[in-house]
Parts: structure tokens; C-alpha cells; sequence
């Protein structure tokens, strides 16, 4: 990409970008020449990411954050709009608890682990927009990631639900009140994705629900990129406060 090219890029900042969907995220905007910051708690999987995305010819920004630190978000928000020129033009709010929640009777989960998976999974994405927002011009896109489970209500798993059902509803309250500025907020809700993270949830990850979905085989991460790039791009620009299933048809909404 020319130094022409670098200068007139969109800025994207992926959160939970050390591996599994928010890598996939990171290097789909890449490979469509977005300058693309990736953050996470995991400093050293951020930096691969990074090392990844600049082997596609992309500027590339790693950091670690903590998506539930007030101080902390601002922080990296300042330093990613620096990054970018002064703005930021999207942000993918994909930090989440997922892989080490405990499936748990409603009865049986541990308070403070729910107070853990509504901190990252509902509060980080408010604290990342908040952050972010105001480096975000006229035309800024968000995108948050929601969950396929909230229209299944998966048993023993209400923390992390109840978390992701959150996200739907902030999105639309985002989308009201930024759009004001002109900037849009959708959210997309994966299917059973195989990730590490999910992988590690159960034997039969492979096989998990392909015997429940109209195209009949497994997701992968990159089945998700095309709907952060849908909403994050020009062809979406009157599309807000919507939510987007992207499950291989297990579920009609």
C-alpha cells in the first residue's frame, strides 16, 4: 500500500484482538487496507496480531487495555486517534469473557463471577464507546458483538447471556444518541464460532449444532468478518441500532 494510500485509510480499533474472532476481525479490515489498532488484556497476543497484520502490507497499533478500567480505555483511545491521524472511524467492541465462564444452574452461579462477565461483556462496551466516541467524525461506525444465545436463552449459562442481551439493548441506545453525530452502531450475534476459546468448551466443538443450521457445517471466525465489514462500511450508512445473526441459519429471527 502507498504512503497515498496509509494517509487516506480508515482507522479501525479491534478490542480482544489477541486471537480468535477479534484476530479474524483485525485482519479482515486489513486485507481491506484499513489502518487497523488492536488491543487486549493479552499483551503479547495483541503484538502477534499486530506482527500478523503488518505482513499484509498494513500500519498496524498494539496495545494492552483493560476494557472495564475507565482510565484505561481513555488512555488507549487517545493513543489509537493519534495512530490514526487524530480520529478513529470504527471500533469493534469484541472483548468478552467467553471461553472460562462456568456453565452453572442460575441457582449455583458464583456472584462475583457474574459481576466478572457483565464487568468485560456489557460494561467494556460501554466504556469503549465512551472513550472512543468523541475521536469518532461524522460517519464513525461501532460495532458490537452480541450473541446467538440470547435468542436461544442457552441453559446454565445466564451470566453470559443476560450480558449479551445487554449488548443488544446498548447498541440501540448508542445508535440514538450517536447518531445525532452521524455515527452508526450495529451489533452482530455469532453462532457456535470455533475458536480456541470454544473448542475448549466442549469434545464435540467440531460437530456442535451443524445438525441445527440450514448450511450445514461449522462456523469459523471468518464467517463473522463480513458483517463487521458490512457495518463498518459506506453501504450500511443508514443501518443503526440493528442486530445481525450470523449463525449459518440455525436460528431465524
Amino acid at each position: 500500500m502507498s504512503t497515498t494510500e496509509h494517509q487516506a485509510a480508515r482507522t479501525v480499533l479491534v478490542t480482544g484482538a489477541a486471537g480468535g474472532l477479534g484476530r479474524a476481525f483485525a485482519l479482515g479490515f486489513a486485507d481491506r487496507g484499513y489502518r487497523v489498532a488492536v488491543a487486549d488484556l493479552d499483551a503479547d497476543g495483541a503484538a502477534e496480531t499486530a506482527r500478523l497484520i503488518e505482513k499484509i502490507g498494513v500500519d498496524a497499533w498494539h496495545g494492552r487495555v483493560d476494557v472495564t478500567d475507565p482510565h484505561a480505555t481513555v488512555e488507549l483511545a487517545s493513543q489509537v486517534a493519534g495512530f490514526g491521524g487524530g480520529r478513529i472511524d470504527v471500533l469493534v467492541n469484541n472483548a468478552a469473557v467467553y471461553g472460562t465462564v462456568t456453565r452453572s444452574p442460575l441457582e449455583d452461579i458464583d456472584p462475583a463471577e457474574w459481576d466478572v462477565v457483565m464487568a468485560v461483556n456489557l460494561k467494556g462496551p460501554w466504556l469503549m464507546t465512551r472513550a472512543v466516541s468523541p475521536h469518532m467524525p461524522e460517519g464513525g461506525r461501532v460495532v458490537n458483538l452480541s450473541s446467538a444465545t440470547v435468542y436461544s436463552g442457552s441453559e446454565q449459562w445466564a451470566h453470559y447471556v443476560a450480558s449479551k442481551g445487554g449488548v443488544i439493548a446498548l447498541t440501540r441506545v448508542m445508535a440514538k444518541e450517536l447518531g445525532r453525530r452521524g455515527i452508526t452502531v450495529n451489533a452482530i450475534a455469532p453462532g457456535f464460532t470455533l475458536t480456541e476459546a470454544s473448542r475448549g468448551l466442549m469434545d464435540d466443538a467440531e460437530s456442535y449444532g451443524v445438525d441445527r443450521g440450514a448450511l450445514r457445517r461449522s462456523s469459523q471466525p471468518e464467517d463473522i468478518v463480513g458483517a463487521a465489514l458490512y457495518f463498518a462500511g459506506t453501504d450500511s450508512g443508514f443501518v443503526t441500532g440493528q442486530t445481525l445473526v450470523v449463525d449459518g441459519g440455525r436460528q431465524f429471527i
